[in-house]
């Protein structure tokens, strides 16, 4: 148990069952230890989070305003304005999807800087190229996005049953192309994709 411990703490990324099966042997179970680990961890300030496929020390989220208080923000923190949380969301629950598959959920263009900055950001990548005319790029979400949203894999996406009752997506506006989020005091046009 502790070799697995010591080998997820000292990761700079998370750390995959394969990996840990070769710590531990294949014949040990993998998630009694990891069940285990965070028993003894309950109470601490950390936890040992599934995200992107393995495991990763996590501090917990109570104590985030401590650390930013200590430490100041992470230069790593990703900043996205509305339009870009938009397209992401499109690209996470559609993906692999075209920039004109996008364009046509908003009504308007999706700017190729836009989705250059999700490039840049290394939220998105490149998928399989579209079956369509011309062999469009698809694009994807990625090991980071998993990451940045504390996600272990895409089903830990939340259905849209659960974006509709917390108000933040319409299954209606969407179906007919208009999404338009419920964030109150929204300054953006979110048919202004183009940036």
């Amino acid at each position: 148990m502790h070799r697995v411990e010591a080998t997820i703490f000292a990761a700079s990324e998370p750390v995959g069952r394969e990996a840990l099966a070769r710590i531990v042997g294949k014949s040990c179970s993998i998630d009694l230890l990891i069940d285990d680990i965070r028993e003894e961890l309950r109470g601490r300030p950390y936890d040992l989070v599934a995200v992107a496929g393995g495991f990763r020390h996590l501090t917990r989220p109570a104590y985030a305003d401590a650390i930013r208080a200590a430490v100041g923000r992470s230069e790593e923190a990703v900043n996205l304005t509305q339009a870009e949380v938009l397209v992401l969301m499109c690209i996470a629950y559609f993906q692999p999807i075209t920039r004109a598959e996008l364009s046509s959920f908003f009504g308007k263009e999706v700017s190729r800087d836009l989705i250059g900055h999700l490039r840049g950001a290394g939220l998105i990548a490149s998928g399989p190229r579209s079956p369509r005319p011309g062999a469009p790029y698809t694009y994807v979400t990625t090991k980071e996005f998993l990451l940045e949203f504390g996600l272990d894999t895409l089903r830990d996406l939340p259905d849209f049953d659960a974006l509709e009752d917390a108000g933040l997506l319409s299954k209606e506006k969407l179906l007919a192309g208009d999404i338009t989020p419920a964030f109150s005091g929204s300054a953006q046009d979110p048919a202004e994709i183009e940036d």
